[in-house]
């Protein structure tokens, strides 16, 4: 296993993450996504962690706070030293009936983190993180209560998932300002059918020396190797129930037949190159991997040990590569002349 530091922190985390989604049975979408009971939890759990990972994140959201209770019983169960485990958890989804039970306001926040901390059987969450937009409550009012948190212990570093940039960006500039606590992490969904973030947030990442971590790298099991043009909806596949996040299926088949050959070669399966795509990719800090039983996870992990070649990756860049944008095409043709020197006079005509 390797590891990275969590965004602009001294905090290592594994290089891949074991997301707890799966974890438990669900409603609604998690019927589809969670039905991992607490026995084959504790496996999942101890596999994982036997193999080097100990950056492990759930939601308080998923499957209405049972996968939490999950994670954290797995953790007592296995007797995993609470310091040996770095622990990701999320809040702002609808958590009751109540008008003030969703969002990233102070009310729910401060709610949230002490229903999060009880499920999971802890008095500390690693990272915690605000799972999605609020277009109502105030940045300064989500940043001062994750502040709070952090100073009272209850939370050692803050993430934002799901954000536009310009949020993220502005929210920095807020905390430094304010002098509160600063997100140090952004969980996005990234994958090679996927690369949008590559257009403002990943840049932007880079820039503050911000951690990514990647949700649903195999673009919800569209690049798990059971789906090509010939077979869309190969059956018991969570997506072929579910059809999300939102991807371009025509483009997905072009990248899924670069994908095969290059998987053959190597003899691994197509989700390991998925896998070792996006780690090639120097602003990933830390990729979630799902599972629901142990060749899955064994499968992921071993994507640790594939290194795609040179030719490999620009092949894979090539056939994910984004259309074109406006400004993105505008500042490439603007900015061309800085990438060499140019010569001022090379057209002047010798009087």
């Amino acid at each position: 296993m390797q590891y990275k530091t969590l965004g602009n922190t001294g905090l290592l985390v594994s290089r891949l993450c074991l997301g707890t989604m799966t974890f438990s049975n669900g409603e609604g979408i998690y019927k589809h996504i969670g039905n991992v009971g607490q026995k084959e939890a504790d496996k999942l759990v101890k596999s994982a962690f036997d193999a080097g990972v100990n950056f492990f994140d759930t939601a308080d959201v998923y499957s209405a706070g049972a996968s939490e209770e999950t994670l954290g019983q797995s953790f007592k169960n296995l007797g995993l030293p609470r310091s040996d485990v770095v622990l990701a958890t999320k809040a702002y989804s609808r958590m009751g009936q109540g008008r003030n039970d969703v969002g990233a306001s102070r009310g729910h926040i401060m709610d949230a983190v002490e229903n999060s901390l009880r499920r999971l059987k802890t008095d500390h969450i690693d990272l915690y993180q605000i799972h999605a937009n609020d277009s109502v409550t105030p940045v300064d009012e989500t940043l001062r209560a994750l502040d709070d948190l952090v100073t009272q212990g209850k939370v050692r570093y803050i993430g934002v998932s799901n954000w536009q940039a310009w949020k993220i960006a502005r929210s920095l500039g807020i905390s430094e300002r304010k002098e509160l606590s600063r997100f140090e992490t952004v969980q996005a969904y990234y994958s090679l059918a996927g690369r949008d973030i590559e257009r403002e947030i990943a840049p932007l990442l880079e820039a503050e020396k911000m951690g990514l971590l990647v949700w649903s790298p195999l673009a919800g099991g569209l690049l798990s190797g059971k789906f090509d043009r010939h077979n869309q909806k190969p059956e018991g596949s969570r997506r072929s129930e579910f059809d999300f996040p939102i991807v371009n299926k025509e483009r997905t088949w072009d990248i899924i037949d670069v994908m095969t050959p290059i998987a053959r070669v190597h003899k691994v399966s197509v989700a390991q190159v998925a896998l070792a795509w996006l780690l090639s990719k120097p602003v990933v800090t830390s990729v979630i991997m799902g599972a629901k039983r142990q060749d899955q996870l064994h499968d992921n992990l071993a994507a640790m040990e594939l290194v795609l070649n040179e030719d490999e990756l620009k092949a894979l860049d090539a056939v994910s590569n984004l259309p074109p944008e406006y400004p993105g095409w505008m500042l490439a043709t603007q900015g061309a002349d800085r990438l060499g020197p140019v010569d001022l006079w090379a057209n002047t005509v010798n009087a």
